[in-house]
């Protein structure tokens, strides 16, 4: 199961970092486009119609550091998650209807 297709991800925002420990992460400090082009770190975040996180990018001098790609079930818990790293290594996360891990 891959999370990670091309489809569309729904609306990006920009945002300097995030907070929490559990997934998903919350995104904070929203920037506007053009702060972003003047930073060499940022996190692009995407947000389907419901303003749910789907997932982020974490950009660094132009390069894309960590990639997370996040699911719901239909009462809005989290479903999985795929996380990539730095080097390409890909975990994924499975969470059942209250949102714990699976």
């Amino acid at each position: 199961m891959s999370i990670t297709s091309k489809e569309n991800r729904g609306t990006s925002r920009f945002f300097v970092t995030y907070t929490g420990i559990r997934l998903p992460f919350k995104l904070v400090n929203e920037l506007q486009t053009s702060e972003v082009e003047n930073r060499n770190t940022f996190f692009r975040g995407y947000f389907d119609a419901q303003d749910r996180l789907t997932g982020f990018d974490k950009l660094a001098y132009g390069e894309i550091e960590l990639v997370h790609r996040y699911s719901y079930h239909e009462n809005g818990k989290l479903s999985a998650a795929e996380i990539t790293d730095i080097d390409g290594e890909t975990t994924l996360l499975i969470f059942d209807a209250e949102g714990n891990p699976a």
